[in-house]
């Protein structure tokens, strides 16, 4: 096999909303692909990756350092033992040739986009969907075809209404999720805690609702928030101070109970290595989000792993940030407790292909080899456009 061109292109979001932070209108994805000379009915086979959502794309960083690296080598040296396809380590570590240890920004997304395009090709090569190429890979075995999901919304949007808000979370219980995460941390806290107590009239249930403050807290208004959400015993409580202020996290999961949720905004095992280290993360009870398109890829976030299960912990605590068809495979083909879905925002990326299936809380992934991008149809003509062979 052989590759003739890497190309890439930064895509918009449809994302007209903030969460307690930050705003995401502007938001953009890098969008690649790996164009090999192996043809499947007669039109090259095309591997598709992105570093995920919630970030900006990284055109710079992929066009002036990383995709000339990858094609600068034969690609003989990329090919896995055996010839079949691309090697993911050895894509990764390519692209990493001459750069410095720490700094894991935007760096880490551009190589996981590269790195995950790879995983693509390979899975179109071997005529399977991803999660059983990656299943295979890492010799697992997992037999599941679908995983737990949770619906991430309930943002602050523009014209923010009661009535708006709660018929967003009726729509993911009737579209068949069981549980729903919503922000909070943008507004004071009386205000929060009336989102909460409508959220939890439509759910039910505080086992099936997570709120997510995104970094937003110091420790004294994190403590505060925390010991007003105690009543409501919610499903967690996801990043309430910076990702990497990993006192603040070991202190709330000193003093409450609640279960909390990081590990998004971490983009190295360095990273993650030091949150098991010094955060305080409890084994059977706190949530890991890593995301592999935001952290060097999936070679990178099975490292993770390794280091989670030594440590005690179990990969069904990590439920992978994102919402897309992406790390829908990584959850089943890694055998994780779950993933993200983003039904209604970040498009053209965040969201499933209508042959995607929903019931009773878990998501099934169609049988279209690869993760299954072309059957997105808004992304499809992204797609077609970018590698000129769809």
């Amino acid at each position: 096999m052989k590759i003739l061109d890497i190309r890439d292109c930064t895509i918009g979001l449809d994302g007209d909303m903030r969460n307690a932070l930050i705003g995401f209108s502007d938001h953009t994805v890098s969008l690649v692909a790996i164009i090999s000379d192996q043809k499947r009915n007669g039109k090259p086979v095309v591997g598709y990756g992105f570093n995920s959502i919630g970030r900006f794309g990284q055109s710079g960083i992929l066009r002036e350092r990383l995709i000339p690296r990858l094609l600068s080598i034969k690609t003989d040296e990329l090919l896995c033992s055996d010839g079949s396809g691309l090697n993911p380590e050895a894509v990764a570590s390519t692209t990493m040739l001459n750069e410095k240890p720490g700094g894991h920004g935007d760096r880490a997304g551009a190589v996981a986009a590269l790195e995950l395009a790879a995983w693509d090709l390979n899975a179109k090569l071997a005529d399977e969907p991803a999660y059983q190429t990656i299943s295979k890979y890492f010799k697992l075995n997992t037999t599941d075809n679908s995983t737990e999901t949770y619906a991430a919304g309930g943002y602050y949007y523009p014209s923010d209404n009661e009535t708006k808000f709660v018929d967003e979370l009726k729509g993911y219980l009737e579209s068949g999720h069981h549980s729903v995460k919503i922000k909070v941390g943008g507004i004071s806290l009386s205000e929060d805690l009336q989102r909460i107590e409508e959220a939890l009239a439509v759910i039910g249930s505080g086992k099936r609702l997570a709120v997510d403050a995104n970094g937003r807290f110091d420790l004294e208004k994190a403590n505060q928030f925390a010991e007003a959400i105690d009543i409501y015993r919610l499903r967690w409580f996801e990043e309430p101070g910076n990702p990497l202020d990993f006192e603040l996290n070991r202190q709330l999961t000193l003093h409450f109970p609640i279960h909390i949720a990081t590990g998004e905004n971490l983009f190295s095992l360095s990273d993650f290595r030091n949150l098991i280290r010094y955060g305080g993360m409890r084994p059977n009870s706190d949530i890991f989000q890593m995301d592999p398109g935001l952290s060097y890829g999936l070679t990178e976030y099975q490292n993770m792993l390794k280091e989670l299960e030594s440590a005690g912990f179990k990969r069904q605590q990590c439920y992978p940030h994102g919402g897309h068809l992406i790390n829908l495979h990584v959850a089943i083909g890694l055998g994780l407790g779950g993933c993200e879905s983003y039904p209604a925002v970040f498009q053209p990326i965040g969201g499933y292909s209508p042959q995607t299936q929903l019931q009773n809380g878990r998501l099934t992934p169609s049988d279209a080899p690869g993760f299954g991008l072309e059957q997105k149809e808004n992304l499809y003509p992204l797609l077609k456009s970018l590698s000129g062979l769809i």
